[in-house]
């Protein structure tokens, strides 16, 4: 004689959690990395981004920061609020409150080099 089993209500199953993405110096192009870290201190971290002409970064965020070019380039730049080409000259600076995700790539002819230097809390 077969007994009914109780109902049981199944728990909606959550969506897979998107992975962590990795923070600038641990991103990287094709396994290579793009960043150096020039100083890392308790106030400070300072970072030098190197894209040669068709080379790139992941998928990757930032903390607040500010940048500084050292040699400029034309960069496609994808975020979520979508995909712009921008041309970024040598001297130009920029602040960010920081960045949930991006990913860049060198679709100039020149290679681009940029300090990054992130305050710390």
């Amino acid at each position: 004689m077969l007994l009914p089993l109780p109902a049981v209500q199944a728990a909606p199953i959550a969506p897979a959690a998107e992975p962590a993405l990795p923070d600038p110096p641990a991103a990287g192009w094709q396994g290579q990395p793009v960043c150096a870290v020039l100083k890392d201190n308790p106030r400070l971290r300072t970072l030098r981004c190197t894209f040669p002409p068709g080379g790139g970064h992941e998928r990757h965020f930032h903390a607040p920061h500010w940048g500084y070019i050292l040699s400029g380039s034309t960069m496609r730049i994808t975020s979520a609020a979508g995909t712009a080409v921008r041309e970024l000259k040598a001297g130009e600076a920029w602040w960010s409150d920081g960045i949930a995700w991006h990913e860049v790539r060198n679709v100039g002819d020149t290679t681009g080099v940029y300090l990054i230097v992130e305050p710390k809390p």
